[in-house]
């Protein structure tokens, strides 16, 4: 009788099974990171190269989630490891200026419109605490509205929202509906500081937000004094300046994230000089600091990955993109399973049913997908446990016909397995 595709991974992995095994008496879970945990366990990765990176036990991954967007050219990208290297021996961190820091400043204004003055984090979710400290301390409001299965971050605030809940600072509308955000800003305006949105949800299952939605939030927020936040954190990689310029937006503040780090840890807000100010030494509002904020590190790894992501790389991504897209399309129709998804860029998101969801949180599909999981792993392709999939700059055809291969296989292993 055939191992079952659990029984394939528990055989497989078993060095990692001991890992976690270890972990888990020092860790809760045995991590400190919940989107990178998923049962039985998940894998101990040794060492990645490339579009690929390999477990303890020497099974080798075609990676394709590469850390939720964020190693936009892979794993060990050799201009950031020379730079970072460069910089290692020089120090990793000063309680002083460094020219690192305007570098990547520079080069992330020169490509954002919206964007006259910059402020470093360590991660995407402290950019979004920066910009609502920022949004309150302008307005002198409380509150923020975000969409319902949108994702800021693990801030509470935004962390509610994030799972459909409103939270004592929090307000939710319908993501795409123009209407439901207009009626809560004008039932709750002068309580909100900030509205906060991404031009595409990422956690919430690559949806991408409509042109004429974007512009109208922003007019209702400017309408009620509240405003406006673009999420950029993962949807820079969509084009040279984000998402904004193909939609037209000037938003107040944005944030950013992932992709500017090179691989190293990394959160930003920017924004119009005169919301900035507050920041200024001689003019104060709030005293913003931290231990590793704009380390040169991070800083010299990120000014090269923000370089080398190019308009021709980003559409080769997206053209990559595409075509394994139909070409999962076309693997689940043959084998019978019913297939949908989001896509947009380089990015997108399966659901084995007939239809999107809302949001990867309230899909139906979680037999199959969990199964799908762990059966592509096997096979030696790695994707998000909620199937979204994320491609690299050092991606190349053949990359995608490889992926195609083990996703195929994978499905034939989940319907046999469900009798399907």
């Amino acid at each position: 009788m055939a191992s079952s595709i659990r029984d394939t991974y528990l055989t497989r992995t078993s060095g990692s099974q001991k890992a976690h095994s270890k972990a888990i008496q020092v860790m809760p879970g045995g991590t400190s990171r919940q989107a990178a945990y998923w049962a039985p366990y998940p894998l101990t990765v040794e060492r990645g190269e490339g579009a690929n990176f390999w477990d303890i036990d020497g099974n080798k991954y075609l990676d394709f989630i590469n850390n939720y967007t964020a190693m936009a050219h892979g794993h060990a990208y050799p201009p950031i490891v020379e730079a970072v290297a460069r910089q290692l021996r020089k120090g990793t961190g000063y309680a002083a200026a460094n020219i690192p820091q305007t570098a990547l400043a520079e080069r992330i204004i020169g490509r954002i419109k919206s964007v006259d003055q910059i402020r470093f984090t360590n991660s995407g979710t402290e950019a979004a605490a920066l910009a609502f400290t920022i949004a309150r301390i302008v307005t002198g409001r409380r509150k923020l509205l975000m969409a319902r299965y949108g994702y800021h971050g693990s801030l509470l605030e935004f962390e509610t929202g994030s799972f459909g809940r409103e939270g004592p600072l929090t307000y939710l509308a319908g993501y795409n509906n123009l209407d439901d955000f207009k009626s809560v800003l004008e039932q709750h305006g002068p309580e909100i500081a900030a509205v906060f949105l991404e031009p595409v949800l990422g956690s919430g299952g690559v949806i991408s937000a409509q042109d004429e939605f974007l512009h109208g939030v922003k007019a209702a927020a400017h309408k009620a004094g509240a405003l406006f936040v673009l999420d950029e954190v993962l949807t820079f990689r969509f084009g040279v300046s984000g998402c904004q310029e193909k939609s037209g937006l000037d938003p107040d503040l944005t944030m950013f994230g992932k992709v500017i780090g090179g691989g190293f840890p990394v959160g930003a807000v920017g924004g119009h000089r005169d919301l900035l100010r507050i920041f200024e030494p001689t003019n104060m509002k709030v005293f913003h600091t931290g231990t590793f904020n704009a380390n040169p590190i991070t800083m010299v790894a990120g000014d090269v990955s923000v370089r080398d992501l190019d308009a021709a790389r980003i559409e080769k991504m997206d053209k990559l993109c595409l075509q394994l897209k139909t070409g999962l399309s076309e693997a689940a129709k043959s084998i019978g399973l019913p297939l949908s998804m989001n896509h947009y860029g380089s990015c997108l998101n399966m659901y084995f049913s007939n239809s999107v969801p809302e949001s990867s949180v309230v899909r139906t599909d979680t037999q199959i997908i969990d199964r799908f999981h762990v059966a592509a792993m096997n096979r030696g392709l790695f994707l998000a446990p909620r199937g979204m999939m994320a491609l690299s700059t050092v991606m190349t055809e053949s990359h995608i016909v490889e992926a195609l291969q083990i996703a195929a296989a994978a499905m034939q292993d989940v319907a046999a397995e469900l009798e399907l």
